[in-house]
Order: structure tokens, then C-alpha cells, then sequence
């Protein structure tokens, strides 16, 4: 959940602004928390409390304004009545709650599917948003990158390479076009930071593909720099970092080291 967060805000200052190298200060005065974190956050504080979770989408959307999508916008302030058919990324940026609070394959799946097709009800916003929390799901359990590979290419092709991607990609923000290209730059990666800095170098959109490579790579790397947490921290208000605490201490046997730097810095 942190590793999307930290790709959010990484991310924030290049979406319309990219910058086509790994090269870059890592976290800067100017990076901030855009909708991509409300999301994720949201989610998770809903499956944990059980809380409704569109209610809990729509609370903490209206309480935190963002860059929402004009058709998310007007979902949110009630204009647009249940799910509109998108394919948006928005849907795969915030599903990172469900690939860790589900307990197997199956339970992933209908996570995924309950928090999405609230608002992302198009065949592609389910597709894109599963793959993610089954990816993320499969790489907290050990899975190799091969194995996770694989799995992804079920549902996209994933014949990309770095170089074409630094090239040719540009902005999109549907899941066709950002979901398979995220998951790529984990692939590729060495490490959290070096993912974060892979899919950010490749332009797009930037907060939204580094939320979701983030959100892989925190849960096959199992580590984040505790510089980048305490940094991080500074971002969030007090509220979402409550959320977090919550998130790290149900989590605290698999994601031993990044639980204990929540605990000494919030």
C-alpha cells in the first residue's frame, strides 16, 4: 500500500511534466499526495473496518479535492448516478488494498471486483484493476517475476522493451494503455526505488503507473529505504497515516521491516 503511495507522490510532479530519465531527485518539496493516494486509502480503510465501500470512496474524495477525471468528479458529487463504464486507470491505481487483505486467488479477485465496478464497470476497468491485485498478491507470496510474468501475459502483452517505452510511450490514462506498461517496469526493476525510477523515466501517466509499479514492487521487495518512509510521512495527513498504521499492523509478519519504520516515525 505504501509502495503506491510512494509512487503517487514520486510521480506527482512529472504527470504533465515528464521527464524521460532515471536521473531525478527522488522526493522534492513540490511532490504531493494527488488521487491516487485518497483512493488507495479509502479502499483500505473500508475492507478493514467494513465499511460500504463506496461511501468511504465518496467521504474521502469529497474531503480531499484532487485531479479527478471529469467522470469521477461527477460521480462523486452525486451528478453521475452508479458506475459509468469507464476503463480508466483509476481503477488499477488504487485496487493494492485487495492484493493483500485477500487470503487467496479467489478472494483477490472478488476484492477487486467489489472496489471497481463501483465506478469502473467496463470489462477492461475489471481486467485491469484484477491483474494488478493478483500480481501484487502472487509477488507478497513469493512468487518469482517469471512466474508473475506469465501471469500477467493472460491478460496483456507485455513484448515491450525499456528503450522503445523511453521513446515512444505517451500520456494515456486508460488501463490497456498504463496497466501492462507498469507492470513491465517492475519486471525489469532491481530494486523499490529503481522500479519507481524505471516507470517514471518511460513518461505517461506518471503518479498513476508509478502507483501501480509501486504497489508491486513494495510487495515483492518487501523493502523501502526508511529515508523514503520518514519522507513520505511528511506528506500525508494525519488521518491517512492512521489508516496506514492500521494496514502495517495487520501486515506486520509479511512486511516485517517496512511495518517497523511505520511504527517509529508516525
Amino acid at each position: 500500500m505504501l509502495g503506491a503511495i510512494i509512487g503517487d507522490v514520486v510521480g506527482s510532479i512529472y504527470e504533465f511534466d515528464n521527464i524521460r530519465t532515471k536521473n531525478f531527485d527522488f522526493i522534492t518539496q513540490e511532490c504531493t499526495f494527488t488521487d491516487d493516494t485518497i483512493m488507495t486509502v479509502a479502499i483500505a480503510n473500508a475492507l478493514m473496518n467494513d465499511l460500504d465501500v463506496e461511501k468511504e470512496v465518496k467521504r474521502m474524495g469529497l474531503k480531499y479535492p484532487s485531479s479527478y477525471g471529469i467522470s469521477f468528479s461527477s460521480w462523486l458529487k452525486g451528478y453521475i448516478k452508479g458506475p459509468y463504464n469507464s476503463f480508466g486507470n483509476g481503477s488499477a491505481m488504487r485496487v493494492s488494498p485487495c492484493g493483500w487483505l485477500g487470503n487467496n486467488e479467489e478472494k483477490v479477485k472478488a476484492l477487486s471486483k467489489k472496489v471497481t465496478e463501483i465506478t469502473h464497470n467496463h470489462p477492461e476497468g475489471i481486467k485491469g484493476a484484477e491483474v494488478v491485485a493478483m500480481c501484487i498478491y502472487y509477488a507478497r507470496k513469493g512468487y518469482s517475476k517469471e512466474f508473475i510474468k506469465n501471469y500477467a501475459e493472460k491478460y496483456y502483452k507485455l513484448d515491450f522493451t525499456y528503450e522503445e517505452l523511453v521513446k515512444n510511450y505517451s500520456f494515456n490514462e486508460t488501463c490497456q494503455e498504463s496497466v501492462p506498461q507498469a507492470i513491465y517496469c517492475f519486471l525489469i526493476s532491481n530494486d523499490f526505488e529503481d522500479a519507481i525510477r524505471t516507470v517514471i523515466s518511460i513518461g505517461g501517466d506518471s503518479d498513476t503507473i508509478a502507483a501501480i509499479t509501486g504497489s508491486i514492487a513494495e510487495a515483492f521487495y518487501k523493502k523501502i529505504d526508511e529515508s523514503v518512509v520518514k519522507e513520505i510521512l511528511t506528506k500525508l495527513p494525519d488521518d491517512m497515516k492512521t489508516v496506514l498504521k492500521q494496514f502495517y499492523e495487520l501486515k506486520k509478519n509479511e512486511l516485517s521491516e517496512i511495518a517497523m519504520l511505520l511504527e517509529k516515525w508516525i
